[in-house]
């Protein structure tokens, strides 16, 4: 049976209680050993935590804002279904975009503010983000690359969203829960989101058990013999 009983308590236990090494090595336990995206992918300021649902978005390189000769009417749309998908975000939900090269910003202020409206977590860019100054101003969660100020318009678009999407062989679909720290993203699959954070729910109330008993003088040796957790 779970410890929580919705989302929101599971999501206000792990920012009180988790860390997101933690999740990951119950995840190793559990034989799901590739769920860490990549180290690159960063907070924009070191005490952002993000954790939600995804809500997984692929965008496409192109060369043009609007494309006339075309066989694909979106072509001739700016920023593709962008505005779609942003407006789409719903309560403790992550915006998680991939597809892109690295030669402008997948997310900014404005799209912060917007996400925040709608009760969103963060947004988790494989890829860079901008305005950086007004995300932190926001208080929003956006891990990425870092800070560059290149616009998507003329050069990407955003081709589908609520799709399942790769980012760098790390599957990620729709209602995965994104979970990420200063120490990396993790993405925890839904057929294994319970038993993970149950696990890493008593693994973190039991490491101060350990905790108390090193500070009191038990080797690490004995900790492990007797506890079976560092």
């Amino acid at each position: 049976m779970a410890i929580w009983k919705d989302d929101s308590e599971l999501f206000s236990i792990a920012k009180k209680e988790l860390f997101v090494a933690l999740v990951g090595d119950i995840l190793d336990k559990l034989n799901f050993k590739h769920q860490f995206l990549s180290p690159g992918i960063k907070p924009l300021r070191d005490d952002f935590v993000v954790i939600g649902r995804a809500m997984p978005v692929l965008e496409a390189d192109v060369f043009e804002e609007i494309v006339s000769v075309t066989k694909n009417p979106m072509m001739q749309k700016p920023f593709g279904l962008m505005f779609e998908a942003l407006d789409s975000l719903q309560t403790n939900e992550v915006y998680i975009c991939t597809g892109a090269s690295p030669r402008y910003a997948l997310w900014g202020g404005l799209m912060s503010t917007r996400a925040i409206k709608l009760g969103a977590a963060g947004a988790v860019l494989h890829g860079y983000s901008r305005d950086t100054n007004e995300i932190l101003e926001l208080n929003f969660p956006t891990f990425s690359y870092g800070g560059y100020a290149q616009d998507q318009g003329p050069r990407g678009k955003v081709v589908d969203y609520r799709v399942p999407i790769e980012l760098e062989g790390i599957k990620v679909t729709p209602g995965d829960i994104i979970y990420g720290d200063r120490d990396g993203v993790l993405v925890v699959s839904q057929e294994v989101a319970e038993e993970a954070f149950s696990g890493a729910i008593e693994k973190a109330r039991g490491e101060q058990v350990v905790k108390k008993a090193l500070q009191e003088g038990m080797s690490t040796v004995e900790a492990f013999r007797k506890y079976g957790i560092m």
